[in-house]
């Protein structure tokens, strides 16, 4: 069943690549001020290896919800969820929620996901996570923007597509 109210925000390479080592895979501060822009304000889920990666957490303005299979885990400023249905459960009245990771997190959200707002690095990289294959024809692009990064000389697009 697909949640119109579940988004996945994901910077990802060409070869769907997205982390190494419990890492983001590259350092693109646009992408950073464009996942801030579009999920202030609304609830984060994600996984509790994600959680522990940011560098300083609870994000500012922003709902989480972690989910993990851990019974003690208990995280200052976030709420717990034991399962992907009680994390959908917990945002089942709002507008729009953002899965921001990891790998099995995104994995389990990718069939249930309405909108996909997507950072592809026009390039492959090394890597030990990757996100779901996309079949782009389930997909409808709304918006689309090309860019270069000179510090890391990286094309990359950042793409919006909503479920057909």
């Amino acid at each position: 069943m697909i949640h119109k109210n579940i988004s996945i925000i994901v910077a990802i390479a060409e070869n769907f690549a997205i982390g190494k080592n419990n890492d983001l895979l590259f350092h693109l501060p646009t992408d950073l001020k464009r996942f801030k822009e579009i999920t202030t304000g609304h609830t984060l889920i994600m996984g509790r290896n994600t959680l522990l990666s940011l560098p300083k957490w609870p994000l500012p303005n922003r709902r989480h919800i972690v989910i993990t299979d851990k019974p003690d885990d208990v995280f200052p400023g976030c709420e717990v969820a034991f399962s992907i249905d009680e994390a959908i459960e917990k945002v089942k009245d709002e507008n729009e929620a953002f899965i921001i990771g990891g790998g099995m997190i995104y994995r389990q959200f990718y069939p249930l996901a309405g909108k996909l707002y997507l950072t592809l690095v026009h390039q492959p990289f090394d890597a030990d996570i990757y996100f779901p294959e996309i079949d782009y024809s389930a997909w409808e692009e709304t918006a689309r923007e090309d860019l270069f990064d000179e510090k890391n000389e990286f094309r990359y697009s950042n793409i919006n597509l909503e479920r057909k």
